[in-house]
C-alpha cells in the first residue's frame, strides 16, 4: 500500500468511526469561485468554475460528495437574489457507508477545478442581483471563498416571489402555467418557445378537424374516412388543445436517455424531456413542439394514446393497415399536427 493509499484508508476509517460522514478538519484547503460571466441574459446558463486548492505541505483527502467533481448531488452553494435565499432544486442522496472510491486526494500545492451550471440546480430565472458562495464548511476549508456576483436579466420580473405562478409568456392564454424541474435557464427559454409552438400546432389541427372537410392530411395519418374514428380524433385534439391552454404543465429536464421524452400517463401534466429533444427542430417532422403534442396525448385524462409504431413511414402504413390503432397512436397525432410534408387542407 503506497502512502496515498494509507492516507485514504486512514481518513476512511475516521469517516466510518465518526458515523457522521464528515471529514476531519482540512486545514490548507481553499475554495475559489469564478463566474463565466458577470452579467447573464435569461436565455443563458449560469456557469461557475469551482477550484479547490491544497495550499498546505501535506496531502489532503476529501469526500467526493462534498465537491462538484462527481456532479452536484447536494446543496453545495449558498445562493441569494437581492439578499434573499434562493431555493436549491437539485437532488440529495442517501448514501451507503463511504469507501475509498468515494474520496479524493489532493497533493500539496495541487488544485482541481470543475465547471458547474447553476440554473438547473437553483431557482435563477427571476431577474436580480445574485450572490453565490461555496459552502466551504462542508470541506472544513482553511478560508471561506469570496462570493461571486452575477446579474441575471431573467425570464421573470425582478421582485417576483419564488412561490408565484409563472406564465410562459404574455401571449399564453389566461389560466395556463408552465413550471420547470432540473432545467437550466437556456432550457427553460427553449421549452417556453416549444410550448407556444405546440399550442399553435394543436390549434391548427383542431381547426382543421372542426372544419369537417377532411382530406389527405387526415387520411394519411388516421386512415379512410369513418365518422366514428374522425369524431374520436376530433375529441383528442380538442382535449390536447385545452390541456395546453388551461392546465399547469411541468417540464422536467433531468432525463439523460437518448429518447425524445416520456411521461407517466396517470401523472398529468408533467413531461420529461430527454437528449433527442434538444437537437430536434422547433417545428417540422419530429420537432420539439410535436414531441410535446405527442406526450400530451398520452395522459389518460387527455387522449390516453398508446405507442403502436414510431416514425412517419410506420405511422403512414398503420393508417392503411389498421386505422383503429392509428387513431390511438401518439406519433400519428404528432405527424398530423406537424403536417410536414404539408398535406391538403380541403378536398380537391
Amino acid at each position: 500500500m503506497n502512502g496515498n493509499a494509507y492516507r485514504i484508508a486512514a481518513l476512511l476509517s475516521a469517516l466510518l468511526l465518526s458515523g457522521a460522514g464528515q471529514a476531519a478538519p482540512q486545514g490548507g484547503l481553499v475554495v475559489e469561485l469564478t463566474p463565466a460571466r458577470q452579467s447573464v441574459a435569461g436565455s443563458q446558463d449560469i456557469v461557475v468554475t469551482v477550484t479547490i486548492r491544497n495550499t498546505s505541505r501535506t496531502w489532503q483527502t476529501l469526500p467526493k460528495w462534498q465537491t462538484p467533481f462527481a456532479g452536484v448531488q447536494a446543496p453545495l452553494f449558498d445562493v441569494t437574489r437581492d439578499g434573499l435565499p434562493v431555493t436549491y432544486l437539485g437532488i440529495q442522496v442517501k448514501r451507503a457507508p463511504p469507501t475509498s472510491a468515494d474520496l479524493i486526494a489532493l497533493a500539496p500545492g495541487a488544485a482541481r477545478s470543475s465547471r458547474v451550471e447553476l440554473s438547473a440546480l437553483y431557482r435563477m430565472d427571476i431577474t436580480g442581483a445574485y450572490t453565490i458562495r461555496y459552502r466551504a464548511d462542508r470541506l472544513q476549508a482553511a478560508a471561506a471563498p469570496l462570493a461571486a456576483s452575477v446579474w441575471i436579466d431573467g425570464r421573470l420580473p425582478r421582485g417576483m416571489p419564488e412561490s408565484s405562478d409563472e406564465p410562459v409568456t404574455r401571449s399564453t392564454p389566461a389560466g395556463s402555467g408552465l413550471t420547470f424541474d432540473h432545467c437550466s435557464n437556456a432550457q427553460q427559454e427553449s421549452i417556453a418557445s416549444s410550448v407556444q409552438a405546440a399550442q399553435s400546432m394543436v390549434q391548427d389541427g383542431d381547426a382543421y378537424l372542426r372544419a369537417g372537410a377532411l382530406a389527405d392530411r387526415y387520411t394519411g395519418w388516421f386512415g379512410p374516412l369513418d365518422e366514428a374514428r374522425a369524431a374520436t380524433v376530433s375529441r383528442h385534439f380538442e382535449a390536447i388543445r385545452d390541456a395546453f391552454a388551461t392546465r399547469p404543465i411541468a417540464v422536467d429536464c433531468a432525463c439523460t436517455q437518448p429518447w425524445y421524452a416520456f411521461v407517466y400517463p396517470n401523472r398529468p401534466y408533467t413531461i420529461h424531456v430527454c437528449k433527442a429533444f434538444w437537437t430536434a427542430p422547433m417545428t417540422g417532422t419530429d420537432s420539439r413542439a410535436g414531441t410535446l403534442l405527442h406526450e400530451m396525448s398520452h395522459f389518460t385524462v387527455v387522449a390516453g394514446t398508446d405507442d403502436w409504431v414510431y416514425g412517419q413511414a410506420a405511422a403512414g402504413a398503420l393508417a392503411g393497415s389498421n386505422p383503429d390503432r392509428a387513431i390511438d397512436n401518439a406519433d400519428s397525432h404528432e405527424y398530423f399536427g406537424e403536417n410536414t410534408p404539408r398535406r391538403n387542407v380541403r378536398r380537391r
